[in-house]
């Protein structure tokens, strides 16, 4: 885990955001068609819909999400699917607790 990394890409509000939404889904985006259970995440689609920014910005935010390893992609068709990695979300939280 680079901590450092992680605590660069959590210094924007809108990827802070995403990871507060994704952690209870069903709260934030509407039902989905082929994942109706967020089992596998949100769909990029929704989650471009609830930033209101582009779709190339939020595609960059997704991507260094999952650099990181906050996040996990999976494809359905031609969507891709994104949900925490609670794994490494919860190493994240204990480095920072036991570095600072």
């Amino acid at each position: 885990m680079d901590f450092i990394e992680i605590n660069k890409v959590l210094s924007n509000h809108v990827r802070v955001d995403i990871l507060h939404w994704l952690k209870k889904p069903e709260d934030y985006f509407p039902q989905q068609i082929y994942v109706p259970d967020f089992s596998d995440g949100v769909c990029v689609c929704h989650i471009q819909d609830k930033t209101g920014l582009s779709q190339s910005t939020v595609s960059h935010y997704l991507m260094m999400l999952q650099k990181v390893n906050l996040l996990i992609a999976t494809r359905h068709g031609k969507w891709t699917y994104y949900r925490r990695n609670e794994t490494e979300i919860a190493k994240y939280i204990a480095t920072l607790s036991n570095e600072l």
